[in-house]
């Protein structure tokens, strides 16, 4: 029987003492295309990276992260989840995307700190490796590009709701019948072996997105992402219960008490907690816990960067109900050894200590700063605002 191996890190050779470690300074970066990379430095020279991010609110994350440096300045970085309970709970009003997402990075960066300066990679500190590998997925609009995803190596692939303008609350029968035949153009591409999700991403109307859920079930998706707004908590109740299809949600929902009213109330099947937003790895270690106590998988949501990515692998490491992993960059020209797809569409969890990322500094050099901000979409016929 095969089990996954354990990765303790290398030994250094030598053992530093670290009895006292103290917390110097935090540095913030913007980083191209849209993220903010973060580095805490410490009195022994080891220093934790994390991903804040609150995608088009960059510079409102770097401000957060500032006001948090004080408390942490001087303190001992080990202390992880008392330090995420100070952060979270010394803040009058709690929660919210903004304190969640800088708090997350910051967590991040501790765990990283932690596994480096025990020489083990974050998952040995989590109960150690539940697999050796991590299925990952890319995507796809059309039949052409499924194609390319397949010969590359993924045997999961998300693409959206084909559409030419936003949806309205009601939509006609073209409009549904345009996304249903580029699905089913995705499906014949990419055979009965290849998992296709597709994202609402929340910007469907309820009222389409019931129709489009009933048509599309012919085609079986491996999930379907977001059917309405995730705050709606009841609608996607209502939705979920309306098919057999698996609902999938979780990026815009933070914290264990956000995910507790989803498993609670059966609105999704599959939980994808940003590990940039919902609390980092401390807290998508309990709503991993959470939802598998309703017999609930996780899908970690990742539009971002290469470290997110590596605390996505450390979690999917560490726990035994993971499904898939999602992922934009595999690291090339951020990281050193960037991270591979296997001919099995997964990616192989990390060997090194602490998260297992080690920045390109030279390479990172002509992707320093942006300005990326959210796309601003619009009614075609009123001009009233809508989702994107």
């Amino acid at each position: 029987m095969k089990l996954p191996q354990s990765s303790y890190a290398a030994s250094p050779g030598h053992f530093a003492d670290y009895s006292k470690v103290k917390i110097t300074k935090l540095e913030t970066f913007l980083v191209k295309p849209r993220w903010i990379f973060l580095k805490i430095h410490t009195d022994v020279g080891v220093v934790g990276l994390g991903e804040p991010l609150l995608e088009g609110r960059a510079l409102t994350i770097q401000t957060a992260i500032k006001e948090v440096e004080p408390y942490l300045i001087g303190k001992d970085p080990r202390h992880i989840v008392h330090h995420w309970q100070a952060i979270y709970r010394h803040a009058f009003y709690r929660g919210g995307p903004i304190l969640t997402s800088a708090l997350s990075g910051i967590d991040h960066a501790l765990w990283d700190i932690k596994g480096k300066l025990l020489n083990v990679p974050v998952y040995e500190l989590l109960g150690g490796p539940t697999r050796d590998r991590v299925r990952v997925y890319g995507r796809a609009s059309s039949g052409e590009e499924i194609k390319k995803r397949k010969a590359e190596g993924y045997t999961v692939i998300k693409t959206g709701v084909f559409k030419k303008d936003p949806a309205n609350i009601v939509e006609n029968p073209r409009f549904i019948r345009n996304a249903i035949n580029n699905f089913a153009e995705l499906r014949q591409a990419g055979g009965d072996d290849m998992d296709i999700a597709i994202d609402f991403h929340g910007s469907i109307p309820p009222q389409t997105a019931k129709i489009l859920i009933k048509e599309l079930e012919r085609y079986q998706p491996m999930f379907v992402e977001e059917p309405c707004q995730a705050q709606n908590v009841d609608t996607m109740v209502d939705i979920a219960r309306g098919t057999h299809l698996p609902i999938a949600a979780g990026e815009r929902i933070f914290t264990k008490w956000g995910f507790r009213e989803l498993l609670e109330k059966k609105a999704v099947s599959i939980v994808q907690p940003d590990l940039c937003h919902a609390g980092g790895i401390t807290e998508g270690r309990l709503i991993a816990g959470m939802a598998e106590a309703y017999y609930v998988p996780i899908a970690p949501h990742n539009p971002m960067g290469p470290i997110s990515l590596a605390v996505g692998l450390q979690l999917a490491a560490s726990v035994p109900n993971f499904l898939v992993q999602e992922q934009v960059s595999l690291g090339e020209g951020y990281i050193k050894n960037p991270f591979k797809l296997q001919k099995d569409g997964t990616v192989m969890i990390p060997q090194g200590p602490g998260l297992g990322v080690e920045l390109d500094e030279a390479q990172l050099k002509d992707k320093i700063g942006h300005d990326w901000k959210n796309p601003e979409s619009y009614n075609a016929l009123d001009g009233s605002v809508v989702d994107w």
